[in-house]
């Protein structure tokens, strides 16, 4: 393969993460593989060009940064202070927030993911009715152990955002299953480091 040609798919694998970042971002598409596709159609582009999960993300960090600055900042904000709410009225069950709202990539169509731990989950759906919040079950793929498991789980809308809650056996907090964004274990983030971020975030908002 000529060095023309290399340059030419590596121009186009930027591209089609650009427009699959945009589409994640205005669109609401939540899956990569979709919006990749997506965005490989649209541009012409062919298996080969399709990028990398990972890059992806990195593309849908800096649209934010480039076209949505402010407003993602405040937006950012407000989706990890209302994950905050909601961990600290579930927080028997040692409660991590996870995905694009702890990375810092979330958009406006993005939901809020917990990860809750329990060898009961009924307790969590009688949690929710003790504290007269509506919600409905659900079910998540997650990849464990390198295996793609579907674990149950619940959602309900808080301040006109969803809420995903992914129920994993007590002994699952030592253990994150694999992120969809660079296949390593996720990054999960207890209520302190949430309190944290939100902190930080407005000391950078307002500095002293």
């Amino acid at each position: 393969m000529s060095k023309t040609t290399v340059s030419k798919h590596r121009q186009m694998r930027i591209r089609i993460a650009q427009e699959a970042a945009r589409l994640m971002v205005e669109h609401g598409i939540r899956n990569y593989f979709d919006a990749k596709q997506k965005a490989a159609n649209r541009l012409g582009g062919g298996t080969r060009d399709l990028p990398k999960n990972h890059e992806i993300e990195a593309a849908r960090l800096e649209y934010q940064r480039l076209f949505k600055a402010r407003h993602h900042s405040r937006w950012l904000h407000h989706l990890r202070k209302v994950a905050l709410q909601a961990m600290q009225q579930l927080l028997a069950f040692n409660p991590r927030l996870v995905g694009p709202v702890l990375a810092g990539s979330a958009g406006k169509h993005d939901a809020i993911t917990l990860h809750l731990f329990t060898d009961t989950t009924e307790e969590i759906a009688f949690t929710l009715i003790e504290k007269q919040i509506p919600f409905t079950t659900n079910s998540f793929d997650l990849r464990l152990n390198g295996i793609r498991q579907t674990l149950p789980g619940y959602s309900f809308v808080a301040d006109d955002i969803d809420i995903e809650l992914v129920v994993f056996p007590a002994g699952g907090i030592r253990q994150a299953p694999l992120s969809p964004v660079n296949g390593k274990p996720m990054r999960r983030a207890p209520i302190h480091q949430v309190e944290r971020l939100l902190t930080g975030q407005q000391q950078m908002a307002h500095p002293s």
